[in-house]
């Protein structure tokens, strides 16, 4: 839970490089790759992460410059690396001149509720994990190692020579 600004920013930047070590991971073919004929792609789901942030953190008020989250989907993963890089790192220059700790408990209309900001931020980090967590089973589809995001992953241990753990 998001108690302080401050937490905040440390919680945002483990998990945003996460995420770019996800989406860095992949390669511009597995982009197509699916879990069935009438699922998202891979693609499709890292770009979703990318525009997120514009789509949730936009309807707090925070002034900042981030791909629109109407963008269309660029046909590279280098492109979605970077506008992911670029919208995180422009939220958190926003967040860091715009906001306070008692920002946090400003409520907002997000989806026909409201939520604090301290409820928004805790979202867009879950809602990070989640769609990650999605994207692994689709890069081990696509025959792409997968990396370690909470301690090493089965591709890391074989890495480091050893067998993973059961």
């Amino acid at each position: 839970m998001v108690k302080n600004f401050e937490d905040f920013l440390i919680d945002w930047q483990h998990e945003s490089d996460l995420t770019l070590k996800c989406l860095e991971a992949l390669t511009d073919e597995s982009l197509q790759q699916r879990v069935s004929e009438d699922g998202r792609t891979l693609g499709m789901i890292a770009w979703h992460i990318v525009i997120s942030i514009d789509e949730m953190i936009g309807r707090t008020g925070l002034q900042f410059s981030a791909t629109p989250h109407e963008a269309a989907q660029p046909l590279t993963i280098k492109e979605m690396v970077e506008a992911y890089r670029e919208s995180s790192d422009s939220i958190v220059k926003a967040m860091k001149g715009q906001w306070t700790n008692e920002s946090l408990l400003e409520e907002k209309d997000m989806y026909g509720e409201l939520w604090t900001v301290a409820t928004v931020l805790q979202t867009l980090i879950y809602h990070q994990i989640h769609h990650r967590g999605q994207m692994t089973i689709l890069m081990r589809q696509a025959g792409l190692p997968v990396p370690g995001m909470y301690g090493p992953s089965k591709d890391e241990w074989l890495a480091f020579g050893e067998e993973a753990p059961e």
